[in-house]
């Protein structure tokens, strides 16, 4: 009998307080699989780690140390923001890829990420075939924007839901105890280029119109400065203060980012970050409220601690489901979740080609936006609700939450 193929696992993208969830159903499922895959492999930094054949060996790593993935946060392996060029402007990086594959036997490779790693994945299940190594490639689900099309959620974006909604919560008792003498209006800034699905988490928060956020702000909607300073100014009248959660992608009437920086990452998208101060200051100038403002960023995707249950089970059993297809022999394709109802909350695994999949976004319905466009409708309520339950807190070792660093033995480089 031929000698099982080993499998090559790599993080891409912004990570989340579960994509190790995920990781650690990789390699557990990969591990009792036994004489069906080799080894797992991990690319060190994602794709750019598979190119320079820096490659990570999982089998030296204790089963208590790749258990404790389920509760750390980040990218144990590493991550990496970098895009493959279509592979009709350049083929050496696919060639790279499939050359290195080889050299380590790697006969299946799974990709933990969004939109534009579902692309990579896609590719490369195609350009194996041709150069004569065909390669079995399924896409992980993982993005906190919960943008991925033909799957009901996607695992990171339930904890940061949970942990937006409990901060907003939090700040909106914080300035209600404080609106008379100090702070009337809070604006807290979240993630969020196109879709607004962070922002309505946010909302979840708000059981009656008197809680925060009073004030929803989505990309999908224009930012319309007159009506929204008129509706702080009711806010603040009725209640004496006001919280707004924006995301970062709003924009203008000429479809503008309202806090453009000027600059790219390197998947070409534009930087955003400062429109919850620019939002702030615009209430301030205009209408004389003393303001404060946060920035959620790293927070709100690294947030362990206040995971949500649901988001980690789920994590998990994508990273699983994704090892069975792969030694299944389903190519090109990525576990999804398909939600099967909402009271009680029920869901199962699906399977989504990743042609289907890739450079595609989900973004908010309109129905799950009031008519108004400042909040979250009962329907969006629904879906959101179920995606934040359960709590699964860290181990804590001296007031701290205890997370694990693994040691990320390199495998022995093969090529020059």
């Amino acid at each position: 009998m031929a000698k099982p193929k080993n499998i090559l696992y790599a993080q891409s993208g912004g990570v989340t307080a579960v994509i190790n969830a995920t990781a650690c159903g990789v390699i557990e499922t990969a591990r009792a699989a036994k004489g069906k895959v080799g080894k797992v492999y991990a690319a060190r930094n994602g794709i750019v780690g598979a190119l320079n054949e820096d490659l990570i060996d999982t089998s030296r790593e204790s089963a208590r140390a790749i258990a404790a993935l389920k509760h750390t946060p980040g990218g144990a392996f590493g991550s990496a923001r970098f895009k493959l060029k279509p592979i009709e402007e350049d083929r050496t990086q696919y060639e790279r890829l499939i050359e290195v594959f080889r050299a380590h036997d790697i006969g299946y490779f799974l990709y933990n990420g969004g939109n534009d790693s579902m692309d990579t994945a896609w590719k490369l299940s195609r350009i194996g075939e041709e150069l004569g190594y065909p390669v079995v490639c399924i896409g992980v689900p993982k993005t906190v924007d919960n943008d991925l099309v033909l799957t009901d959620n996607c695992p990171g974006f339930g904890s940061v839901a949970k942990y937006v909604a409990t901060s907003i919560r939090e700040a909106g008792f914080d300035v209600a105890s404080m609106h008379s003498t100090s702070t009337q209006v809070f604006v807290l800034e979240v993630m969020g280029r196109h879709a607004g699905w962070i922002t309505a988490a946010a909302g979840l928060a708000a059981e009656s119109e008197n809680d925060a956020p009073q004030i929803l702000l989505f990309p999908e909607i224009t930012f319309d400065q007159e009506k929204f300073l008129a509706r702080v100014e009711r806010t603040v009248k009725r209640l004496g203060w006001c919280a707004v959660v924006v995301s970062e992608g709003v924009r203008d009437a000429e479809g503008k980012f309202l806090a453009e920086g000027g600059t790219r990452d390197a998947f070409g998208h534009v930087q955003l970050g400062g429109v919850g101060p620019y939002i702030a200051q615009m209430v301030t100038d205009k209408l004389g409220y003393k303001n404060h403002w946060a920035v959620a960023d790293y927070l709100q995707r690294s947030a362990r601690h206040i995971a949500s249950k649901v988001d980690v089970e789920q994590a998990y059993a994508l990273g699983a489901a994704a090892v069975k297809l792969a030694i299944a022999g389903e190519n090109a394709v990525m576990p999804t979740i398909v939600r099967v109802s909402d009271q009680p909350y029920r869901w199962k695994i699906g399977v989504a080609p990743l042609k289907d999949v890739a450079n595609k976004e989900k973004k908010l319905p309109r129905s799950f936006i009031t008519r108004d466009g400042f909040h979250i409708t009962e329907a969006c309520r629904r879906y959101l609700s179920p995606l934040i339950r359960g709590e699964v807190p860290p181990p804590f070792r001296n007031g701290l939450p205890d997370y694990v660093r693994l040691k990320n033995v390199p495998v022995p480089r093969r090529l020059v």
